[in-house]
């Protein structure tokens, strides 16, 4: 298989997850492409003020100072591409026909989204000829959309999990063909629940990948009838997160 991979430059979480992925698959991986990780045209100083709002100064300050530790320490989504020789770059979107061409002419077979925040076009999803996976941290059909690891902390789930499934043109919406259920531990904070996630991800992902190669891959259509969506939390949900005994970080 040819697999690229599309993702977010998040230098915090993700290079945990292609060190665990490129270690046992990287000389299928093509390359990692990483587009800003912003939503809706947001500046950077945007994003950074909604979080400020959304979470708090010492939330705000923990979030400086874990980005300020990983810099110091080179920790990167591309030292990892480069530790195992797998290309890695930088691109505005992934929807664009220049990109698209690329991705024809370098004969792609997979496509994987890893947190990449971009809405996939027709165009792009069809490209591939074994399809184009997407990886979300909850037990879909519920909870689609918006930190999903943070709802379910706010909501007091029990139990957690991640989805990988081959994606359309709709919000995390498709054709399940792999899940997995963790318990969510008491007084857990967000960043060790999503450290936990990620690094079950990478292991889900490894068996999705040997069932797309033997053959023995199964799709399930997701009901999204029976499920959920969540929006970027307000006020409300961050004082019931806390009341449930949760910390950012």
């Amino acid at each position: 298989m040819k697999i690229t991979f599309l993702t977010t430059d998040d230098p915090i979480y993700l290079p945990a997850f292609y060190e665990h992925v490129l270690g046992k698959y990287g000389e299928q991986i093509q390359a990692v492409y990483s587009v800003p990780p912003l939503y809706k045209n947001q500046t950077a100083l945007q994003a950074a003020l909604r979080y400020y709002k959304t979470f708090g100064l010492t939330a705000a300050l923990g979030l400086g100072a874990r980005i300020g530790m990983v810099a110091v320490r080179g920790q990167s989504i591309a030292s990892i591409c480069k530790k195992h020789g797998v290309a890695y770059e930088l691109v505005p979107d992934v929807n664009a026909e220049q990109f698209r061409q690329r991705l024809r002419e370098a004969g792609t077979d997979l496509l994987i989204s890893v947190s990449c925040p971009q809405i996939f076009k027709k165009p792009l999803i069809e490209l591939p000829k074994l399809g184009c996976l997407n990886i979300h941290g909850a037990i879909l059909p519920h909870y689609r959309g918006v930190l999903p690891s943070f709802w379910m902390l706010a909501n007091q789930e029990k139990n957690a999990g991640v989805s990988i499934y081959y994606v359309n043109e709709k919000i995390d919406a498709g054709e399940l063909c792999g899940q997995r259920i963790f318990e969510i531990l008491p007084g857990e904070s967000l960043d060790s629940f999503i450290t936990r996630s990620k690094a079950i991800a990478a292991e889900l992902l490894l068996e999705v990948l040997g069932r797309i190669e033997d053959g023995t891959i199964t799709q399930s259509p997701l009901n999204l009838a029976e499920g959920s969506y969540y929006s970027w939390p307000d006020q409300e949900a961050v004082k019931r997160f806390r009341a449930n005994g949760h910390s950012v970080w």
